[in-house]
């Protein structure tokens, strides 16, 4: 049944799905050059769980999708939640860089249900002009967990072996787990006309791709929503190598980089008022596009200190909650019917780029921040061609018919 308002208490345990990847991604951050050292290994190899990691959730996604729409949204939910557990535990047992890189992606393919079942339960029990709301209440839940993991994440790499950073992971899922038996919702009801056919079920992918808003605002959310991986990817290393900080400095930094998205999800939610989601994803996008090219110079010429680098970085993240959201919903939108497909697909084309954007800043790492910004600023200038270009051959085809 869908919710004439936005439940906080809904959105809450929607949030706590979404953040078991972001936790997993951030809490064990400020450990990479711990990782790094105790395998023996450098900090591009380490680099390459965290991309294991984003191509684990990609491909998940996309078996989640039609999973969810065969059997209900909290089978396969609750599947995926107990293998992240017990991958999380295989994380923290392992003494070599390529066992970490092959258990994080087990440990993606679990964790990944969380969010493709929480994108498509907003479209489940969310009215449709609600969705936008929804989502940048769920952006904001999720927000909160780069504030906490890589500042928890810190904390433990400077007391105790970083094995045990999974072994958290694996406790705080298990809370999730329990939580949502208690309180989540059914959402949609199970369909048994849906085929697990592996042609049937490209063929339903096919069918949302067909979609081009859904198929334009993917590739947005998916290119540009690659920028902060980037960062992510990049970041440990910058603070922690370049700049010297320790890994409880860094921790703390992150945390505050993060709050660029917690004060823009609200920032979001006023504006939906008066603005429309393209709108204001165009906007983003562009000052983004600008600030982008500032970092890229600035960096290049070195002329930013440690203070200054982190300010820049601040007001670039600021976009990513207002874009993300509105990209989100404007992708959904479109479909009353096959959400967890078209969830899946979402995700599977944000996570994706994610990957790509992170192997990237691994694969030209070479000991400055050059990669890491740069791959930031080409995120966000072809996500906005991308956006140009629809808009363009839509204005041109409404010209087209009124000369008809």
């Amino acid at each position: 049944m869908k919710s004439k308002e936005i439940s906080f208490t809904l959105v809450l345990i929607l949030g706590a799905l979404s953040t078991i990847s972001p936790f997993s991604v951030d809490m064990y951050l400020p450990a990479f050059p711990a990782i790094a050292r105790s395998l023996d290994t450098g900090i591009s190899e380490v680099q390459l769980s965290l991309t294991s990691y984003l191509i684990g959730i990609a491909i998940g996604q996309l078996f989640y999708g039609p999973l969810l729409d065969r059997f209900g949204r909290k089978k396969p939910l609750y599947a995926g939640l107990i293998l992240y557990i017990i991958a999380s535990v295989g994380c923290g047992l392992v003494t070599s860089v390529e066992s970490l890189i092959w258990m994080r992606f087990l440990q993606a393919i679990g964790g990944c249900a969380g969010m493709v079942a929480a994108q498509a339960l907003v479209r489940d029990l969310f009215p449709v002009n609600k969705i936008a709301q929804a989502f940048a209440l769920l952006t904001l839940v999720i927000a909160v967990s780069p504030m906490i993991a890589p500042t928890i994440g810190g904390y433990l790499a400077t007391k105790m072996d970083w094995h045990y950073l999974f072994w958290v992971l694996a406790l705080l899922t298990a809370l999730i787990l329990v939580f949502s038996l208690i309180y989540l919702p059914d959402g949609a009801s199970p369909d048994r006309q849906i085929s697990l056919r592996p042609t049937q079920v490209v063929q339903k992918y096919l069918f949302v791709l067909k979609n081009k808003q859904f198929l334009t605002f993917i590739l947005v959310g998916g290119i540009a929503g690659a920028a902060p991986f980037a960062y992510i990817g990049g970041s440990s290393d910058v603070f922690i190598n370049l700049y010297g900080l320790s890994e409880t400095q860094y921790g703390w930094v992150f945390a505050l980089l993060a709050t660029a998205m917690i004060g823009s999800t609200q920032l979001n939610h006023l504006l939906l008022r008066h603005f429309r989601n393209e709108q204001i994803v165009a906007t983003a996008l562009s000052y983004q596009l600008v600030l982008g090219a500032i970092i890229f110079v600035g960096t290049y010429l070195n002329w930013f200190s440690v203070e200054v680098f982190i300010f820049f970085l601040f007001i670039f993240l600021t976009g990513h909650g207002l874009s993300i959201p509105n990209a989100a919903a404007l992708s959904l939108s479109p479909f009353s019917q096959n959400a967890g497909s078209a969830s899946a697909m979402m995700g599977f084309m944000r996570m994706a780029m994610g990957g790509v954007v992170t192997g990237l800043v691994s694969f030209f790492h070479n000991g400055t921040a050059i990669p890491m910004v740069f791959m930031m600023f080409i995120c966000i200038f072809f996500g906005l061609v991308v956006m140009v270009i629809y808009y363009a051959d839509s204005i041109g085809k409404r010209i087209r018919r009124q000369l008809a």
